[in-house]
């Protein structure tokens, strides 16, 4: 399993369903790695594209974008953890807001994926946020506190394991949340329950390169989760080298 506490912040690129061999060629060739080997970059394409994106990648970690809660069965069109395994995959998304919103997937769900994951020393980034309804009724604490609490399995702590903060409303939609409300939402996931004190915690909502440098250098953000964004070399390169 890599070690989280090598690195100081994590810019992960989840590309959802986006891409193919020769975007993946072209995009490898054009973006420029940090000379920073402290901030961690991560590439999430489509399930398809990871054996090539392994066999390929130079100086960046590859994840997935999801993975199934169960180890192994009648389960036709999943994929295992114990599969990401064989593929050499770092790192794998949980949990994000639209696999909870169109694939119904519950709290429980993430768990058993988290739990299934570490066991196979894969890093789960667990995705919590909360909708533009519970900011208006202001309860993001409240959903994220329940949220957090019920995706995130017993054995997940701060060296295998992150956290991302993405409100729903701001992902796609070019809104971002102030930055003071970004840091105190991730002040508040750090400090409610002492289990999450050391967590990295990134953020996730519409990154883009001319707001990226004043989120991540917020006290208590460690990175961002980039979606659009991230399916452009030159503005990921800008991401990733501010």
């Amino acid at each position: 399993m890599i070690k989280l506490d090598n690195f100081s912040s994590f810019f992960v690129a989840n590309w959802k369903l986006n891409g193919n061999f020769k975007f993946i060629d072209q995009f490898i060739t054009e973006i420029s790695l940090p000379q920073d080997t402290t901030k961690c970059v991560v590439i999430c394409p489509t399930t398809i594209h990871l054996d090539y994106m392994s066999k390929n990648k130079t100086k960046f970690y590859v994840g997935a974008q999801n993975v199934s809660q169960h180890k192994d069965g009648a389960f036709t069109g999943e994929i295992s953890a114990d599969s990401l395994s064989d593929l050499n995959v770092n790192f794998c998304i949980v949990g994000h807001s639209e696999r909870r919103q169109f694939f119904f997937e519950k709290n429980e769900d993430i768990n058993h994926k988290s739990e299934n994951l570490i066991k196979k020393n894969i890093i789960p980034i667990v995705c919590v946020g909360e909708t533009l309804e519970d900011k208006e009724k202001g309860i993001t604490n409240g959903i994220l506190e329940e949220q957090l609490k019920k995706s995130i399995p017993i054995s997940s702590n701060f060296q295998n394991t992150i956290i991302a903060y993405e409100p729903v409303w701001a992902i796609g939609t070019g809104l971002t949340p102030t930055n003071k409300e970004i840091n105190d939402t991730h002040s508040f996931i750090r400090e409610h329950n002492s289990k999450f004190n050391k967590f990295k915690i990134i953020y996730g909502g519409s990154v883009k390169a001319n707001n990226v440098n004043e989120i991540t250098s917020l006290l208590n953000v460690d990175g961002a989760l980039i979606g659009g964004a991230s399916l452009k070399s030159d503005e990921f390169t800008k991401i990733i080298q501010d």
